[in-house]
């Protein structure tokens, strides 16, 4: 069996097949969550099942996993959805990423 990871940032990635939903993080000029969002986030830390992907940068994603884990990434919904497509076509994003930090790395 292969797991079908997904780049959300920062060398962060998660198992595709575990996303139950991807919300959209803080917007408007205050950079507020709507009040569910809010409430979801807040219910998460208190749970330990937080995790903050964002590597101190604005969250622009909320990822749902089936395990009750919520995911902040600093990713746009859009791009990790494109990313989730494109893989799923065949383009091998997440093994094109991995090239090219292997190819800084040197």
């Amino acid at each position: 069996m292969k797991a079908e990871l997904l780049h959300i940032g920062f060398d962060n990635v998660v198992a595709a097949k575990r996303l139950v939903a991807i919300l959209p993080g803080a917007s408007g000029a205050r950079g507020a969550f709507s009040s569910p969002t809010h409430r979801m986030i807040s219910s998460a830390k208190d749970r330990g099942q937080l995790l903050d992907m964002t590597n101190g940068r604005r969250t622009k994603a909320v990822l749902v996993l089936d395990s009750g884990h919520v995911m902040l990434s600093a990713i746009s919904p859009r791009t990790i959805v494109g990313r989730l497509i494109a893989d799923r076509n065949g383009v091998r994003a997440l093994a094109a990423w991995a090239a090219k930090k292997d190819d800084s790395e040197d």
